[in-house]
């Protein structure tokens, strides 16, 4: 048996969190096209036949440090550097940008086998740019494997999987073969929530709202969840809401259907908005809310 941990890592927006639901089959990290979306560690786990592997996704690595919440990404990303056997650099086009060399240094001080998977080849236009780019990242780096693939159309997925398992060292298995994840449903709740605000708001609000859930109860077949939406300013918690109330019904609804979806059982869902100013450049704020390394 094989089993160990493979850290994703990359700059933002390059598909790390879709690639990590489509190899569990299933959806453990949530996705949006904004930057910061993943904000926390998270593991999932795929059991097969070979053995375990255990992925850690983690934020993107940023180039601005100016505040808090960047700061605390860029050390959940880097964090993710250590205790693996394996990492999984994910890049969204056969070139490397200005960011991509901030993860490239974090890799070189590893010491340890790389992959790299150059996602979404399903868009490129011109798929004779990609062997030339190959040649030139050996020449960058002596990678593991270099492979392209589509996380949204599953291409290549099981070639990448292969190579995974071939670079994990042998042992039992880590987790229970039928635990997907490591992380609460009280933490899968204020992530489903946080991404149906994202998906549902204009480019202003995003990096400032975060979810707290003040309430988790199971009784009688019924999950009862009440959460709290901060922000910073009234102005956003107004957006938030939306008018007539309009906006935070529609996320409390796909939230809700969402959850019923990973809970199997129904559920009764309460969302509340908070003003909370400079929570996110706020260290101390940001620990009570969950954003721990």
């Amino acid at each position: 048996m094989k089993s160990g941990y493979v850290a994703i890592v990359g700059r933002p927006n390059v598909g790390k969190s879709t690639l990590l639901n489509h190899l569990l089959g299933q959806k453990i990290s949530i996705t949006s096209r904004r930057p910061q979306t993943t904000r926390h560690r998270i593991h999932g786990i795929k059991t097969t036949s070979e053995g375990q592997a255990i992925f850690v996704d983690t934020p993107g690595i940023h180039a601005n440090e100016k505040r808090a919440m960047n700061r605390y990404l860029n050390r959940a990303a880097g964090t993710a550097f250590s205790d693996v056997d394996v990492i999984l650099w994910v890049i969204d086009k056969p070139e490397f940008h200005a960011e991509d060399e901030l993860v490239l240094r974090r890799i070189r001080q590893a010491n340890l086998p790389v992959i790299l998977a150059i996602n979404k080849i399903d868009r490129m236009e011109d798929k004779e740019i990609l062997l030339p780019f190959l040649q030139a990242a050996e020449d960058e780096f002596s990678f593991a494997a270099m492979i392209p693939l589509s996380a949204l159309r599953g291409l290549n997925l099981e070639e990448l999987e292969t190579t995974l398992f071939q670079y994990l060292p042998e042992g039992d298995l880590i987790f229970p073969e039928d635990q997907v994840t490591d992380r609460s449903m009280r933490f899968m709740a204020s992530e489903i929530i946080r991404e149906k605000l994202l998906r549902s708001l204009g480019q202003e609000v995003p990096h400032a709202l975060t979810v707290e859930i003040e309430e988790y109860k199971v009784e009688d077949g019924l999950t009862r969840i009440r959460a709290l939406i901060l922000v910073e300013r009234s102005g956003q918690k107004a957006i938030v809401i939306g008018k007539g109330g309009e906006v935070l019904k529609k996320v409390g609804e796909r939230s809700r259907l969402d959850l019923e979806k990973l809970i199997e059982g129904k559920v009764f869902l309460q969302l509340w908005v908070k003003v909370k100013e400079g929570w996110s450049d706020d260290e101390r704020a940001l620990r009570s809310l969950g954003y721990t390394d």
